[in-house]
């Protein structure tokens, strides 16, 4: 298991502190408290490597949006649905991350023949922050209405990630 950080870690509180920032700069609606904790928490869990790419499979990890896919849908992957919340979620996240940090990263998928095609991972990541907000019985029901928000306001929060990456250099390449 991955050692927790921290919360008055000088990293995290200084992440914190941008998140919060830019969330009220640049967010319209009230109450993002939950929003900017859970940012802070996802900015925090992908420093690593091994955050980004949590997702595992028999050999090794899914690195890519369409392996993802397939591992959170339960007629292909999913082992349940608590599963396939879990692997949503991730993808909500991992979209959000990059298209934020690095958003050049996302601008196309290329297929197994070496084909280039254009993807909307905005969409993409709203729909999986959408079906992670629709388990609303415990223990998730606390977390729901982030994801809602998420899902709702995703490109709000592409916008915070983006001017996140850009104030804090910190995943510059």
């Amino acid at each position: 298991m991955k050692p927790k950080i921290s919360p008055n870690h000088p990293l995290v509180v200084h992440f914190r502190e941008i998140v919060h920032d830019q969330v009220v700069t640049h967010v319209s609606s009230k109450d993002q408290d939950d929003v900017t904790s859970y940012l802070t928490d996802l900015l925090v869990s992908f420093l690593t490597t091994e955050g980004v790419f949590a997702l595992r499979d028999g050999d090794g990890t899914h690195q890519t949006i369409i392996e993802m896919m397939a591992a959170a849908d339960v007629r292909l992957g999913a082992n349940s649905f608590l599963q396939e919340r879990e692997v949503h979620k991730h993808i909500g996240d991992f979209i959000l991350f990059w298209s934020g940090i690095h958003p050049e990263t996302l601008n196309t998928v290329r297929t197994p023949d070496g084909r280039m095609i254009r993807c909307d991972y905005s969409h993409r990541a709203k729909e999986s922050y959408h079906l992670v907000s629709t388990f609303d019985f415990p223990p998730y029901d606390r977390e729901a209405p982030t994801f809602r928000k998420l899902s709702h306001e995703f490109e709000a929060y592409e916008f915070v990630m983006r001017q996140i990456g850009q104030k804090t250099n910190l995943y510059a390449s």
